[in-house]
């Protein structure tokens, strides 16, 4: 058989271990191992395994990922997520949807802390929903604003999406990051504004909230300044070259921890539970790391990429036209697999596919990132849904579907607005390094 036949049989094999429901790690270490022992042999199969095992956990750039998953863990132990909200709460509160809104800015804020979407789905809907549903707001609003604000975690920096992404194609990530800025702030804006655009028509899906004394919105915006020092502190320190993205990870955990001693939450069982809670992210975010390494030079040995490319140069699509048939997929597959799983299964593919296209591998990372984003809330597999249907027992799994429709057509419309003006994505990144 030629080397294609075994890299299609390989995705086979590949999809057919996820379908089965094994963990991506063992399903791309598996598929990888086995493939580049019937491409090269055995020999080669165990010196790709063992040297990318040493390889991938001794990558200093990777350190990120710890420091930032246990900020992220004691920003959240600290209450620093619920004093955004409530800030955020206190200032919108009162406009048609103005809970909603908060929500959204509050997973904005958590998500520069935790660079999680899962996690900022998890936290901002422990503590948003029992308020919106306290002021009578639509289950679908509810929800949506919850499974859709989650999503930004991986686009607003420090996204883990952002790091993976980095190390899989030897990218910058302190440019990733810079990258994701504008593109956050741009989605974070789609999203209230579709929030204005349901309570418009639908008023009943979120009534106005109380008003509240401007001292009262003072003192919570005193106390979300919190969060604030250490977003600026980090993602400032990132930008003016103060900090490597690494040192601004470290200095952003110990800012966190700072935060969680002074609001006198520190004790033993909160140190046990966030270094735990870090472990086990950081742990399965290395595996998945670990198998991809091992997946993608099978999926090189089976010059699958180049067969690709070619073949799509035979359609004649264009340029823009590839790229719209390549993101149409993600789309679709993401609808079936978790957003970071189809990031590293597919990237030795696509990677150089769209750059050899001539589009900028940085603004790249973003795109495709936000496509991800959508499959995080698109039916039937939409891991944010079900993570928001996990914390909220009482609405039914189509009512939160339905209400994150409003969000994934504004992830369209960002989605289009970045493709057509691409400096939204690299104004910062070439800012920073020119």
């Amino acid at each position: 058989m030629s080397p294609e036949i075994y890299g299609i049989l390989g995705f086979v094999a590949l999809f057919a271990f996820l379908a089965m429901g094994a963990p991506v790690a063992i399903a791309l270490l598996v598929v990888g191992f086995v493939g580049t022992i019937f491409l090269s042999g055995f020999q080669a199969a165990a010196f790709t395994l063992s040297g990318q095992v040493f390889a991938t956990v001794t990558v200093y750039e990777l350190t990120i990922i710890p420091l930032f998953i246990l900020m992220g863990n004691l920003a959240s132990a600290a209450g620093l997520s619920r004093d955004l909200f409530e800030a955020a709460h206190k200032m919108i509160g009162r406009f048609k949807g103005g809970l909603a809104g908060a929500t959204i800015v509050g997973c904005a804020g958590f998500a520069a802390l935790s660079g999680s979407s899962i996690a900022s789905a998890i936290t901002m809907g422990k503590v948003a929903y029992p308020e919106m549903r306290r002021f009578n707001y639509g289950a679908k609003l509810a929800t949506g604003s919850i499974a859709a604000g989650g999503t930004l975690g991986i686009l607003i920096p420090p996204s883990t999406g952002f790091v993976i992404y980095a190390v899989l194609t030897e990218e910058s990530i302190g440019r990733l990051f810079m990258a994701g800025v504008l593109p956050g702030i741009l989605l974070t804006t789609m999203f209230l504004l579709a929030i204005a655009v349901v309570t418009f028509f639908w008023p009943e899906e979120g009534p106005r909230g109380p008003k509240f004394t401007a001292k009262e919105k003072l003192t919570s915006l005193f106390r979300a300044t919190g969060i604030a020092g250490i977003v600026l502190i980090t993602i400032g320190g990132i930008y003016t070259g103060l900090f490597t993205p690494v040192e601004a990870a470290g200095v952003g955990a110990f800012f966190a921890l700072f935060m969680l001693i002074i609001r006198r939450k520190c004790t033993w069982a909160t140190l046990y539970d966030v270094s735990a809670e870090t472990l086990k992210t950081t742990g399965m975010a290395f595996f998945i790391l670990i198998g991809a390494n091992v997946f993608a030079p099978f999926v090189s040995l089976s010059h699958l990429p180049a067969t690709i490319a070619t073949g799509m140069a035979g359609l004649a699509l264009g340029t823009y036209g590839t790229l719209a048939l390549i993101l149409l997929g993600y789309v679709i597959l993401g609808m079936f697999i978790e957003g970071l799983s189809l990031l590293v299964i597919t990237l030795p593919i696509v990677f150089p596919l769209v750059v050899g296209l001539g589009f900028d591998p940085i603004w790249l990372g973003v795109v495709m990132v936000i496509v991800l984003e959508m499959g995080l809330i698109s039916p039937p597999v939409g891991v944010n849904v079900f993570i928001v249907k996990s914390v909220v027992q009482d609405v039914k799994i189509e009512t939160i579907f339905a209400g994150i429709m409003p969000f994934w057509l504004a992830m369209i419309v960002t989605l289009a607005l970045i493709v057509i003006f691409p400096e939204i994505a690299l104004m910062l990144p070439n800012a920073m390094f020119n």
